[in-house]
């Protein structure tokens, strides 16, 4: 589904977050197109469940590809809304809630590495190469992280994994 963030009726955040809670839409996966690349915006949509945040100045094929790229699964942030999304967390304090500060703890330290890196925006196989470890073995790690932060997707896990300080804006981690 695309949405926007004004929308009549009800806005596309909340619209969003409708959908992505409703356990009949679960496979639903929602891609934001706006005029409205705000940081608040994009942290919103992403906490809201959006797969995908989107410029309305992209060009048609971009567009495509970006519809097609949320319908496969994968997420998806024009350079815009990622900018706004470091700018974001760049402004605020590193700590996140207690709640998700609760779940690093229960993370296993192969699980927080594996968060580590998809926050810096590696996908399984970078990982598994990274690792030394099969592509399944990454996977198995991230979606049990996933779980853990209640994630439903990669953009929600990177979400996390900066409001609760496994990464911090700007400093890649050493590994």
């Amino acid at each position: 589904m695309v949405a926007d963030i004004q929308m009549p009726g009800i806005d596309g955040i909340a619209a969003t977050r409708s959908i992505t809670s409703d356990p009949l839409l679960r496979g639903t996966r929602v891609m934001v197109l706006t005029t409205f690349e705000y940081d608040d915006n994009v942290a919103a949509a992403l906490r809201a469940g959006a797969s995908g945040f989107i410029g309305k100045d992209a060009s048609p094929q971009e567009l495509l590809d970006a519809i097609r790229a949320v319908a496969q699964g994968d997420t998806l942030m024009s350079p815009t809304a990622t900018q706004m999304l470091v700018s974001h967390f760049l402004s605020r304090p590193a700590a996140g809630s207690a709640a998700e500060s609760a779940v690093v703890g229960t993370l296993t330290p192969r699980e927080r590495e594996v968060v580590v890196l998809v926050a810096e925006g590696f996908g399984n196989a970078e990982i598994a190469d990274r690792l030394q470890i099969s592509v399944l073995t990454a996977k198995t790690h991230v979606n049990r992280s996933m779980t853990k932060f209640g994630a439903r997707d990669r953009a929600q896990l990177v979400v996390a994994a900066y409001e609760c300080g496994l990464v911090v804006p700007g400093r890649r981690s050493v590994r």
